[in-house]
């Protein structure tokens, strides 16, 4: 079902497709260890396939402790994703935002495409437009923006890193809300799965390596244990998956595709990883 699924979003759309000489990936969370939380897996699948991956944070995840300061938590948490992003061989990259501090703004906008700029990625990922909190969903219209902003050569991105406008609009992914349900608690499904059982144990290795989230998370969101709170995510999007498929999967993760007008419309993903990518045969 997934070859098939492949194919047909693959054929016919008359489009012109994105430069596949270009094998650079970047995956973009607000805060260290929200990549890690959703879409390493996957991350570690385009890595096996020869892809090239970057991950940015839009902040160092300050106001993300209740026994540091903003300053000590901000050192802490750039260790950790530097460390995290080894484990992948990923680069990483800080955007210079702070928490609860990311604005839809002018000079937000022209920061974010400047380093898209600079990436020129094939593909993007980050967070869902809804999500549990304006972090996340301010992250994710920035960087909508950015990928539709970077190919135009008139659009200055002043006193930021000048860099020549990107060759095309990317592949936009956006990975799952948190529970996997919008801020109304009603269920947002995937437009499709990646099998990630064969990377699991690395994406929870990389994630593990945010130490300093657990006691955070313990007090603040209630979570003992991130890392396994994590495994079952993963566990019921495998399930979830292997229902619509007819097939036993251990492990997924979802992901829905930005297709409004202008952007890639071919499923860049359901053509690399072939049957390791399973649709949603639900509406959301």
């Amino acid at each position: 079902m997934a070859v098939n699924f492949a194919k047909d979003l693959i054929s016919g759309t008359g489009e012109t497709l994105m430069n596949s000489d270009n094998k650079k990936v970047l995956a973009v969370g607000a805060h260290p260890d929200d990549v890690e939380s959703f879409c390493a897996g996957t991350l570690f699948l385009l890595r096996e396939l020869g892809y090239q991956i970057h991950i940015a944070t839009m902040t160092l995840g300050d106001c993300g402790s209740t026994e540091h300061s903003a300053q000590e938590i901000r050192r802490i948490r750039r260790k950790e994703a530097e460390a995290a992003c080894e484990l992948l061989g990923a680069s990483y990259r800080y955007l210079g935002f702070n928490d609860l501090s990311i604005y839809n703004d002018d000079i937000s906008n022209r920061r974010t495409t400047a380093f898209l700029r600079e990436i020129d990625p094939l593909v993007v990922m980050t967070h869902p437009p809804n999500d549990y909190m304006s972090d996340h969903e301010v992250t994710s219209l920035l960087f909508r923006n950015a990928c539709f902003y970077a190919p135009a050569p008139n659009y200055d991105t002043l006193s930021f890193t000048p860099v020549a406008p990107s060759s095309a609009i990317p592949y936009l992914y956006y990975f799952e809300p948190l529970d996997g349900i919008d801020i109304f608690g009603q269920k947002v499904r995937p437009q499709f799965y990646v099998d990630i059982s064969q990377s699991i144990e690395a994406r929870l290795e990389m994630l593990g390596r945010h130490q300093s989230q657990r006691e955070w998370l313990r007090s603040h969101h209630g979570m003992d244990d991130y890392v396994e709170a994590a495994r079952r995510r993963c566990r019921d999007a495998g399930e979830r998956a292997s229902r619509v498929s007819g097939r036993t999967l251990a492990y997924a993760e979802g992901f829905r595709q930005h297709l409004g007008h202008a952007y890639p419309r071919e499923n860049f993903l359901a053509r690399v990883l072939q049957d390791r990518v399973i649709p949603e045969t639900a509406s959301c």
